[in-house]
């Protein structure tokens, strides 16, 4: 009976996986086929292709899911509140019934969000792939979003510095900009309050960025326990079915 995709995947994402790493993976996949009767097998270099491609995949869904219509705004994981910052100016203006005022701010920063999102996307791949051989030994070893760390460690500067003009248009074009003003001057008005108006451009981009490695950070973890949920053509091929 020939090997599963499944169980040769969860070899080499999987929590079992000994401290042996990628040598120890290749010698027991090799073994498996063999026993098969097929000599088919695979290098150390073909399976950190494939693990290039399942993070790829990952990634591409996170993206896919932050910059869809309601992927920040509907998701309670990642929605982009008032900045921390300003969240006493929310809670005097919605007690002075400015409901609509403050929830249309909510809205657009995250309107703006997900119109950035789509950015990341190139940002991912051009990391994942200058992954080098011992990047990819190190993410098999690692824990359930050891994956996501190694992107946020070597993209995050990146997708900053690529979202914030974004973030800023967009907060421009869905009128957050606008409604920010008035809420601040609305709220700074107010006898004896503390006068505050925190940068909501750099707010909104760094909560989107946040919120995207969040969904690639589930993404990751659903690959590790589920080894079906992301195939590929390349993952077929190098862990062995034919």
């Amino acid at each position: 009976m020939k090997p599963t995709l499944a169980l040769l995947f969860s070899l080499a994402l999987g929590c079992a996986l000994s401290a042996q790493g990628l040598k120890d993976l290749q010698k027991k996949a090799s073994g498996m086929v063999k026993g098969a009767g097929t000599a088919t097998g695979f290098t150390e270099e073909e399976a950190a292709r494939a693990l290039k491609e399942a993070f790829s995949k990952g990634t591409e869904w996170g993206v896919a899911m932050v910059s869809k219509e309601n992927g920040y705004f509907g998701n309670p994981k990642i929605k982009i509140p008032f900045p921390p910052d300003a969240q006493q100016v929310e809670s005097r203006l919605r007690s002075m019934g400015m409901n609509a005022l403050c929830d249309n701010v909510v809205l657009s920063v995250n309107r703006a969000a997900e119109d950035a999102g789509p950015q990341a996307k190139a940002i991912f791949l051009k990391a994942i792939q200058s992954m080098t051989l011992n990047d990819a030994i190190q993410l098999i070893k690692g824990g359930e979003q050891s994956g996501t760390d190694y992107l946020k460690k070597s993209t995050r500067t990146d997708l900053v510095n690529a979202f914030k003009p974004i973030v800023q248009t967009s907060l421009d074009k869905v009128g957050a900009t606008r409604f920010w003003t008035q809420t601040m001057e609305t709220y700074n008005k107010i006898p004896l309050v503390q006068k505050v108006n925190p940068d909501l451009v750099d707010f909104a981009t760094q909560k989107a960025v946040d919120g995207l490695f969040t969904m690639v950070a589930e993404e990751e973890r659903k690959i590790r326990k589920d080894p079906l949920a992301r195939s590929s053509e390349l993952l077929k091929k190098v862990f062995g079915s034919n």
